[in-house]
């Protein structure tokens, strides 16, 4: 059994660098092949730090470099295990078995996703659980958001105070023994170390919160938010699907005349980059209502068993997993989503068949 191995992170390197003499390949490249974040791939290169991809990614790799065929053409392209030839399935096979065993088994289990019956907020105790909210923009800010006004209140600086309230009192309520704390984030603002290693919960999307793009740029989910450019219907922002094939699928909220019909949420559950004893999880939607919906799944009394219930059958066995969902909005109000029905499911991960 082993750490993560430099090893494994040097061979990839090579692979991409020196499979083929006359083609140059960036990490840039290759990570559009696979549908992943660039920074991610970089992770699983890196031999001072590296990050152990895993086990389907390394298939991929072996797949990818069994074959030229894989740089042939215009664009860099993934090929189904059974369009390769038998001398290719030859290769991959070799490829597979080599990075398998440098890849190793690791010492001590990672986080895994659900920590108790029937609720995934439950966390081992004495753990530090760190909710992060985006600093809401000065231009959206009231005058008690200024520490010199004697009406000041620091939680009218938060993006996304009702999810915040919702979801630190279930917290709260769920790990009486572990220590629970909220706090912004922006542009100019990091978190410490220790809360960067602690269980991770975020709130809020990529336009206001930045640790959301940078740890979902870490985790091995195809899924990428595209930013809204205004406040008007944007058809051309949403959450933006990498499939297998390499085809892409955007997800968007629905408005008419500037009125929210239909938000979109994405809710990811998984092992934590930056500390394989924790976990990270992103509540996000392009609209706050998302952000809240995302939340009460698992937080409203009325739908969060039947919905634990589906997360517990459907990924079950799974280190990491990802739902975007639809979140109904009815006289201006968000309504929590059903998991357990289709409609309201509009992509999940890992899917249920996988090449």
């Amino acid at each position: 059994m082993s750490q993560p191995n430099p090893a494994l992170a040097a061979r990839l390197r090579t692979l991409r660098k020196e499979s083929w003499s006359d083609v140059v390949l960036t990490q840039k490249q290759l990570a559009e092949a696979f549908g992943v974040s660039t920074g991610l791939l970089s992770s699983w290169e890196n031999v001072a730090k590296p990050v152990t991809p895993p086990p389907p990614r390394l298939e991929a790799y072996a797949t990818f470099f069994a074959t030229r065929r894989s740089v042939q053409g215009p664009k860099l392209h993934l090929l189904g295990i059974e369009n390769l030839t038998d001398d290719e399935h030859t290769v991959r096979k070799e490829l597979l078995a080599e990075l398998q065993a440098l890849r190793g088994d690791l010492d001590d289990p990672p986080a895994q996703p659900v920590f108790a019956p029937s609720s995934l907020w439950h966390f081992p105790p004495n753990q530090d659980i760190v909710i992060v909210c985006a600093q809401l923009p000065e231009k959206y800010r009231i005058s008690y958001t200024d520490p010199s006004s004697p009406d000041f209140v620091n939680l009218y600086t938060y993006a996304d105070p009702d999810a915040l309230v919702e979801l630190y009192g279930h917290i709260r309520a769920c790990n009486p023994a572990s220590n629970v704390t909220f706090r912004t984030t922006d542009q100019n603002t990091t978190l410490s170390a220790d809360e960067y290693t602690a269980h991770l919960v975020l709130l809020g999307g990529v336009d206001w919160n930045p640790q959301t793009r940078a740890l979902l740029d870490r985790v091995d989910v195809p899924v990428r938010q595209i930013s809204r450019k205004g406040d008007e219907d944007q058809l051309d922002s949403g959450f933006e699907v990498t499939r297998p094939d390499g085809t892409s699928q955007m997800f968007s909220a629905k408005l008419r005349n500037g009125v929210l019909l239909e938000d979109v949420a994405h809710f990811y559950h998984g092992v934590s980059p930056l500390n394989r004893k924790r976990t990270v999880t992103v509540c996000n939607g392009m609209y706050s209502r998302g952000t809240l919906g995302a939340v009460r799944a698992l937080t409203d009394r009325r739908f969060r068993d039947r919905n634990q219930a589906y997360l517990d059958r459907r990924f079950a066995g799974a280190d990491s997993f990802s739902i975007i969902s639809r979140v109904p909005v009815f006289d201006n109000q968000g309504l929590t989503p059903d998991w357990t029905l289709p409609e309201n499911r509009l992509h999940e991960w890992p899917e249920s068949s996988l090449t």
